[in-house]
Parts: C-alpha cells; sequence; structure tokens
C-alpha cells in the first residue's frame, strides 16, 4: 500500500495546528512538525487531491507539494525519528529498540507505524494526562478512534477489566494489533468500525479523532453511556469549546473541564446521573 506525502512551508505553531486539524478532518492521520514545514500523511486509498485542494484554497490558496512514498519508507522513516514520550511520571511511550523508562508507572511499547496516537501529539498526551485522575480498576471502557491502540492499553494497565478499541482505518487496525499483542494486552477487543456499537454502555469513554467525528457521533456517544459515565474528548482546537460544550448540553452530557497543550484541546465531561 502506498502513501502519500505533501509537505507544506508554514510560519507559525499555530498555524500548524491548524492545518493539521483541517488535514485530520479529511483523512490525513500522520503529522511530521519541523522548522517552518509540516509534513501530512495519507493512504492513497483515501486520498482525494480535490478535497485537499479545496482545504488549500479555503486557506489562503495555501501551496503544497505532494510525493508518492512506500509503505517501508514511510515505516523506515518514522522509526529513525521517533523518541520516547514521557507523561509527567505516569506513563511513557516508547519503541521496542529504545532502553526502558524509568521512574513512571505504565510504560507502553508499541511499533512505531503511520497510525495516529504515538502520543507525541498534543491530544494524545493531554488524553493520557487527563486519565491518569481517572479510576480504571475493573471499569469497562471503549476507545473510539484508537489508532495505535495507545489509550486503550493505557486503560488496561490502569486496570479496566474489559475494552473495546475502535478504529475505521485498515492500517490502525493492524497496527493497534500489533502494539496489543507487544504489550501482553488480554482484554481489549479490537473492532474496524465506523461508529460505537449499538446497545452496549461503559464506565468510561475515550475519544480521541477529530471535531467532525465526535459531533456526528455525539448522539450514540450519550446512548452508550450508563449513569455517571466519565467522557475524555480530545481531537480539536480552544476556538471549537464552545460547539463542544453545547453538542454535550444538547445531550445529557455535562462539561466539567478541559486542558489544554498549544491550541489543542481535552475535555473532562460526565454523563447525568438524572
Amino acid at each position: 500500500m502506498k502513501n502519500i506525502e505533501i509537505k507544506i512551508s508554514t510560519s507559525s505553531a499555530q498555524q500548524n495546528e491548524i492545518l493539521i486539524a483541517l488535514l485530520a478532518d479529511i483523512g490525513f492521520d500522520g503529522f511530521e512538525e519541523n522548522e517552518n514545514e509540516l509534513k501530512a500523511f495519507i493512504t492513497e486509498i483515501k486520498f482525494d487531491k480535490e478535497t485537499l485542494d479545496a482545504v488549500a484554497s479555503s486557506n489562503n490558496n495555501l501551496a503544497y507539494t505532494l510525493t508518492v512514498i512506500e509503505q517501508q519508507n514511510w515505516n523506515a522513516q518514522w522509526e529513525s525519528s521517533f523518541e520516547p514520550v514521557v507523561v509527567n511520571n505516569f506513563a511513557a511511550v516508547r519503541a521496542g529498540f529504545h532502553q526502558p523508562v524509568k521512574n513512571v508507572q505504565h510504560e507502553i511499547i508499541i511499533t512505531p507505524k503511520m497510525s495516529f496516537g504515538t502520543g507525541h501529539h498534543a491530544t494524545t498526551f493531554l488524553m493520557m494526562e487527563q486519565m491518569s485522575a481517572l479510576n480504571f480498576t475493573n471499569k469497562s471502557v471503549v476507545d473510539f478512534g484508537t489508532g495505535t491502540g495507545v489509550l486503550a492499553i493505557l486503560a488496561e494497565k490502569m486496570g479496566a477489566s474489559s475494552i473495546t478499541a475502535i478504529d475505521n482505518d485498515d492500517w490502525s487496525i493492524e497496527n493497534a494489533k500489533e502494539n496489543i499483542i507487544t504489550n501482553n494486552s488480554r482484554n481489549i477487543l479490537l473492532h474496524k468500525a465506523e461508529s460505537l456499537p449499538l446497545n452496549m454502555t461503559y464506565d468510561i469513554i475515550l475519544a480521541n479523532i477529530n471535531l467532525n467525528v465526535i459531533l456526528q457521533n455525539i448522539e450514540l456517544i450519550a446512548k452508550a453511556c450508563k449513569p455517571g459515565t466519565k467522557i475524555l474528548l480530545s481531537g480539536f482546537l480552544i476556538t471549537d469549546e464552545i460547539q463542544i460544550r453545547s453538542s454535550l448540553a444538547e445531550n445529557s452530557i455535562t462539561f466539567t473541564s478541559f486542558t489544554h497543550q498549544k491550541d489543542w484541546i481535552c475535555v473532562d465531561a460526565k454523563y447525568r446521573t438524572g
């Protein structure tokens, strides 16, 4: 399977954050930020040049260069630049070729591939940070948009008794399966799906995707709640807070708080008990 790489010259970290959000909405799921440049990656089968051109046109006719790359070339490039991610003294995400990370409660080992969610992106970091404040012991959990499976794996390490991990991307399912095996996770059920399963409820719901997918699925998220279900949402910008809060309120979900890193936010919410 071939992949598409686009390169965009950028002028600020804020511009990078906005572009990442826009590109994630149209299927790009790998990003690399360098000084004055953003690289974004998408599988060839998901790529739609007209949609990309529409995004570029709506952003001051943004110029980009496009390259078709082989799967193995992407993996080699990603592995060469992958560094461990440490979330305070709570958790670390590293590749198998790294040395163990000391002085953290939980360590997750992943094979770095093109799946979104290695911990490097602000939203994954924020989700992990917020998870540290929750009690996962014997809880049922769904990880909607699991990507690499990092959040699902962390939930099991924190004591969750059952975890459903969902993604609609073949590459993510393949990578998550590999990472689940690597971390000896036994309580994670991995499903390829576009949305949450019907007639299932959970104690904790994790969704780190993007604004549009979360808004489109907010009713299903509410239906997957029990009284008091805890919900962590990310994948959107601080400018989206009002829209998210309004959508939550319309679906009997109480906004509790949010944390942020740069322009990205993670929302902590709870399903109303009545």
